[in-house]
């Protein structure tokens, strides 16, 4: 931040403010923070940093320490100013109580003291407190050290003296609820991408990540303690390379700006590359507007009106698109377009509450403003590099007229009356889509055995052969010269381009199932059929994903008998503690079959390991981080091997390196 508040020094329990009690957050959590499953886990994490990363937006914070401890415990230590300590006025206990115990309290509701910032709408680390069985907080203020601890959200002590220290800032260490959460166990991955993304947000600061926990580390292939540390001075022209390091770029140069408008600091990185996908990233105080908002509303005019300005100003141009009767789409315009957008609210209003969405109307002019001078002030100075991206955009613009035929094939004139479905498609009896699911089945045979065993009312088979285009590496239109691809689409109801732009985005209004499963071998061509289907919904029909309608079947590995005992194991270690449970240590006692693919179970077994919703696990597929999800699909299904390969050979507990 440019502007740094210089009232740091009086930072004190009056600038406090108590909204609410803390009530019902155990009782309620996923309401807090989005779940109790894993994502939530490490929601903990997420809002306990960001009390470290609104003292750095403040402009008094430099370094963030984040640990998973032996004990799956997490540490959060920074180098701010530390919470307050001193008596609260109104509630008559120290400040630090209050912020650790009182939902709403704390110093980003007073102005004066942070200018923006983040977490949960202010709930945050009285929330993790709360969903923790115990909690430390450690204050490092004035040269002592001050300390309570909590349990479940309650003060076992009043706030004390333990020590003196030359150190400054806030140490925060907590052991989340086994009672409320499905799992504890913390992944060292996710944090780091968290952990990376906020380093490029916010320019100049230091944040480590390490795990303590040496049994994970080696099963994860690191010897010792493992330890990352993220700092990027680029900020958000680090992070748009980052993004886009795997694709060939359409020249070197990131269009960039960072200035504030109307009181919203605004930054932006732009840049181009030879992909046909659009890819922007919008931010709002660090969190992830997944769902974008008035920011993103206002980056996409700016980018439409300056660049559309432009080709008008192209008699060629315009006389090429005239004889084509081509008129220029908004979406030509952002066709191979990689941008990072991050933008500081004071006010921040947003839909729901995990965050996904800015209403802020005030901001689409503010950025629209910015992003419209930058882009006109680099297109003016940069006359060769506007010309390859005005030559990108009519090309875009021919594509999508050629599109159009394509398309045509995955229309039908009655998504709930049967006609025009695929020939494929074992449709189901029940018409209403939120009581139906389709399964995507790899294989004829496989796809026999799934007909048969399924309930009819509400499951639906879809057959594909073979591998699917790699849409990664197709222009967009391209994709619907594909059977199978058409037979997807298709089958689900989804429509494309009903307006007459030809728009890109899908129509989801016709959608036939509102539960989409992918059922595959569980192997490497599994695998790799899973991620090829991955990327068209991730590049085709992201909303599917971020609604929680698709989802990943997961077949038994194995069958374990002993005697009249058997069991379906999902994995090896499923296996193993089969054998130690019921084996006698002698190698005639471990029958073991091991299924090789979906085909070789009949239909009865198909239906009671991984159909029935009864007993099937099925893995929801979760966007909780699209720029990272956006680099790994670009790096795995794109054309640069050596990341690639580096990264199945990291990940992979077996792999058919094809390069």
């Amino acid at each position: 931040m440019d502007e740094i508040l210089q009232n740091g020094a009086d930072y004190s329990a009056s600038n406090i403010q108590v909204l609410e009690g803390l009530e019902a957050v155990r009782k309620r959590p996923a309401m807090y923070i989005g779940d109790i499953s894993e994502k939530g886990l490490h929601h903990l994490v997420y809002e306990t940093v960001d009390n470290s990363i609104d003292e750095a937006l403040a402009g008094y914070c430099t370094h963030i320490e984040v640990t998973i401890n032996e004990d799956n415990s997490i540490t959060v230590q920074d180098n701010g100013r530390g919470i307050p300590v001193d008596m609260h006025e109104k509630e008559h206990r120290s400040a630090l109580e209050v912020v650790m115990t009182v939902l709403h309290a704390g110093g980003k509701f007073d102005k004066g003291s942070y200018k923006v910032s983040g977490g949960l709408h202010g709930v945050g680390v009285s929330c993790v407190n709360a969903l923790s069985t115990r909690m430390i907080s450690q204050v490092f203020r004035d040269g002592k050290i001050y300390q309570q601890e909590y349990s479940c959200g309650k003060p076992l002590y009043d706030v004390k003296q333990v020590g003196t220290t030359d150190l400054r800032g806030t140490r925060q260490q907590f052991w989340p609820d086994g009672s409320i959460f499905i799992t504890r166990t913390y992944r060292y991955d996710i944090l780091a991408n968290r952990m990376r993304e906020l380093a490029y947000l916010n320019a100049g600061i230091t944040i480590t990540l390490q795990d303590m926990r040496l049994d994970v580390n080696a099963e994860a292939g690191f010897e010792g303690i493992r330890k990352d540390v993220f700092h990027s001075e680029g900020g958000l022209r680090d992070f748009v390379r980052y993004i886009d390091s795997t694709r060939t770029h359409l020249f070197n140069d990131i269009i960039y700006l960072n200035t504030e408008k109307s009181e919203t600091p605004i930054e932006a990185a732009i840049m181009y590359n030879t992909s046909y996908s659009e890819n922007i990233h919008s931010y709002v105080n660090n969190i992830n507007t997944i769902e974008g908002g008035t920011h993103l509303q206002g980056f996409r005019t700016a980018l439409t009106r300056v660049l559309k300005k432009y080709v008008s100003d192209d008699t060629k141009l315009t006389e090429r698109l005239a004889k084509q009767k081509i008129e220029i789409s908004p979406e030509d315009f952002r066709e191979g377009l990689t941008a990072v957008i991050s933008v500081k609210v004071a006010e921040p209003q947003f839909e729901g509450q995990t965050k996904t969405k800015l209403g802020n109307n005030e901001v689409m002019g503010a950025v629209n403003s910015a992003v419209g001078e930058a882009l006109s002030n680099y297109l003016e100075e940069h006359p060769k590099e506007a010309k390859m991206i005005v030559d990108k955009v009519v090309l875009a613009a021919e594509a999508r007229i050629a599109a159009r035929t394509a398309r045509e094939k995955v229309q039908r004139k009655n998504p709930m009356s049967g006609g025009g479905l695929p020939g494929k498609l074992a449709d189901c009896s029940d018409k209403d889509p939120a009581n139906c699911e389709m399964f995507i089945v790899e294989g004829d045979s496989a796809g026999g055995s799934a007909k048969q065993g399924r309930d009819r009312h509400f499951q639906a088979i879809l057959p594909i052969r073979g591998k699917i285009f790699n849409v990664e590496r197709v222009k967009w239109h391209q994709a619907f010269d594909h059977e199978e691809v058409n037979n997807i689409i298709n089958a689900l109801g989804v429509k494309f381009g009903l307006d007459e732009s030809d728009s890109k985005e899908a129509n989801y209004d016709k959608l036939r199932y509102y539960k989409t499963i992918i059922m595959t071998d569980a192997d490497v061509d599994g695998s790799h059929i899973d991620t090829l289907l991955l990327t068209l919904f991730f590049r085709y029909m992201p909303q599917l994903i971020r609604d929680g309608r698709l989802y990943i079947a997961t077949p038994p590995l194995y069958k374990c008998t002993k005697g009249k005992i058997s069991e379906y194991c999902y994995d090896e270690q499923a296996r193993l503690r089969f054998i130690d449970k019921y084996g006698d240590g002698t190698a005639d006692s471990v029958k073991t079959q091991r299924y090789k693919g979906l085909g070789e179970m009949n239909p009865e077994q198909l239906w009671e390991t991984t159909m029935n919703p009864e007993t099937r696990l099925l893995k929801q597929v979760t966007i909780d981080d699209a720029a990272e999800a956006d680099y790994i699909f670009s790096m795995l299904m794109g054309d640069d091997v050596p990341p690639r390969r580096e990264f199945i050979e990291r990940n992979a507990t077996y792999a058919n390196i094809d390069a």
